[in-house]
């Protein structure tokens, strides 16, 4: 998938304007990959469907669809890129920091609510690596935050992305191994 194909925060954002959407571009981008990650098959349905969002009696346009539709299939290759390619979708690095650290928030709450979609009974089936996962994505995303040090903030940041951005990879790896023991973590 070329770059230029990629569904940007601020592609998502227009299309999520048009639908009146309650929802922030990261959190759906959050949820989607939830789904995904929690076993989810999307088949031919909407996204709109898939996560049970409502459109607010917005009729989707093809344009639009096609952004939603792009957008599952580029998370779906993204996560089960062997090269770790994947990346929460938020807002570029030259936003504010609160702006960033907020949507990564939101990323994580979307993701829980998605995983919880995916499939039945997927959190009894991770190991004790992927649930203690699961645990810290849920303290991510019920965390408030207060800023001091920008330098330290930013670091912070970049290291609690690093950490849900090899998270997501990791649960959507084990949710998609048959049958995997317990006892072999990935790492």
């Amino acid at each position: 998938m070329a770059a230029q194909d990629l569904i940007g925060h601020d592609e998502l954002d227009e299309v999520i304007t048009h639908l009146r959407l309650a929802v922030s571009p990261s959190e759906l981008h959050g949820s989607l990959c939830g789904f995904l990650a929690g076993n989810g098959r999307p088949g031919r349905r909407p996204l709109l469907e898939i996560l049970q969002l409502d459109a607010g009696g917005v009729t989707v346009t093809p344009p639009d669809q096609q952004v939603l539709d792009q957008l599952v299939r580029q998370s779906q290759a993204e996560l089960a890129d062997s090269e770790l390619g994947f990346e929460p979708l938020l807002p570029a690095d030259d936003r504010p920091l609160s702006q960033r650290a907020d949507a990564l928030i939101e990323w994580c709450r979307g993701f829980l609510g998605g995983f919880g979609l995916g499939g039945p009974d997927m959190h009894a089936r991770l190991s004790e690596e992927g649930q203690e996962v699961l645990r810290d994505l849920g303290a991510i995303a019920s965390s408030s935050l207060d800023f001091g040090d920008e330098d330290e903030d930013e670091d912070a940041l970049i290291e609690v992305h690093e950490f849900v951005r090899m998270a997501a990879m990791l649960l959507f790896t084990e949710c998609h191994i048959p049958n995997q023991p317990s006892s072999d973590t990935l790492h």
